[in-house]
């Protein structure tokens, strides 16, 4: 434990970002924040055609009810509960005036580390972020906000597997209709998100509507599941907001990860789906050998 809070920045604090630096900071968003690489790194295994991922709201680490609590602890915990290759976050917070718990998190679980900054408030950055136990070729944030009120963003991370690159694109999109279809589009149409690509993250759509239709014809799901699985609210889920869709790959299986500690650690249980690479040459739909 020791050598891994030596590798740990030093605490950030409140005093350094005053009003002025944050104003600065919030007239940035988004912005690539960290790209980091664990202090002990994991031994280096051959590109998988098949792994785990996961997406998990982690509602600013201030467990099921939310508030001004901090609790980072308790989403760790389900993160290393899930033991999932990829695992995309939302509603990350990296606080100012406290430990980042996103490095800890890396270190403790050795983890690589993205994060993108969608909002900046008095309590520090507020974003996306994509945990991977293999190593991050490349990253950038995607801008989806389409006005002020609501600030969207998108996380994509480039990865290396025997059968070429992957891209994995985590976001959490708009609560309006409208807006989450014109995110959408932006990402299905945006020239560095080709080829085999896994989208994780909070889409919001608790019913069909052209963003769910999109992706369904885009990125679609081909699971086993005759619907998707529940994942808000967490302690009697009934909504599926949390999200896996893939291109170039096959979603194999896909569950709500509801544990005792995942209900209380977050409004949102994860989700968590097994995937499969396609590889070149054959048909999306056909099964890889």
């Amino acid at each position: 434990m020791r050598v891994i809070r030596k590798a740990v920045p030093r605490m950030r604090r409140f005093r350094d970002f005053d009003v002025g630096h944050r104003t600065l900071l919030s007239e940035a968003v988004p912005y690539l924040a960290l790209v980091r690489a664990p202090s002990v790194a994991r031994p280096s295994q051959p590109g998988p055609t098949e792994f785990s991922v996961a997406t998990y709201n982690v509602h600013r680490w201030a467990g099921l009810t939310g508030g001004t609590r901090f609790e980072p602890e308790r989403a760790s915990s389900v993160i290393a509960e899930l033991d999932a290759d990829v695992i995309a976050l939302q509603e990350v917070l990296r606080p100012f005036s406290s430990e980042d718990p996103l490095v800890r998190i890396g270190e403790d679980l050795q983890l690589h580390v993205a994060f993108v900054v969608t909002r900046v408030h008095k309590y520090g950055e507020l974003g996306n972020a994509i945990l991977s136990r293999r190593p991050i070729s490349s990253a950038f944030t995607l801008d989806l906000s389409f006005g002020r009120l609501e600030r969207r963003a998108a996380i994509a991370t480039e990865f290396q597997a025997d059968s070429g690159s992957i891209t994995v694109v985590a976001t959490h999109l708009a609560l309006v209709d409208r807006s989450r279809d014109r995110q959408v589009r932006l990402l299905l149409e945006h020239s560095r998100i080709q080829g085999s690509v896994i989208l994780l993250g909070d889409l919001n759509a608790w019913r069909k509507c052209k963003a769910t239709k999109a992706l369904d014809r885009e990125l679609p799901a081909e699971h086993h599941n005759l619907a998707w699985p529940p994942s808000f609210p967490s302690t009697r889920p009934l909504l599926a907001l949390d999200r896996v869709y893939a291109r170039g790959a096959k979603v194999l299986d896909i569950r709500s990860h509801s544990t005792p500690a995942a209900r209380r650690a977050s409004d949102h249980l994860p989700v968590i789906a097994r995937v499969e690479l396609v590889r070149p040459g054959y048909e999306r739909e056909g099964v890889a050998p």
